[in-house]
């Protein structure tokens, strides 16, 4: 696979960074916003994004899903997974079946 070509960019806040990718997130904003605790502090920025974008920002809120739902959500990924079932055991919840 080649090596895609970095490219630099300023985001409104004027933070300057390089990606070789489309996507317009700047990392140095996401490192920024990341919560220092709750569960959505153990996830990554694109997991996070995913629930926040689809108004999840609970524990109550994350167990009116299931596990096969939030895995449809664009940025989710298999490894958050058990992040987010310890996350609702320790809070005495669980993902929808």
């Amino acid at each position: 696979m080649p090596d895609s070509e970095k490219t630099v960019r300023i985001c409104d806040k004027g933070h300057k960074y390089y990606k070789s990718s489309d996507c317009p997130t700047c990392p140095i904003c996401e490192q920024e916003r990341k919560p220092e605790n709750g569960f959505l502090s153990l996830l990554s920025a694109p997991a996070r994004r995913a629930l926040e974008n689809n108004g999840i920002t609970s524990l109550e809120e994350l167990a009116t899903y299931s596990e096969k739902e939030i895995l449809q959500f664009h940025g989710m990924g298999p490894s958050s997974l058990p992040k987010l079932r310890t996350a609702l055991t320790e809070d005495g919840l669980s993902f929808r079946n």
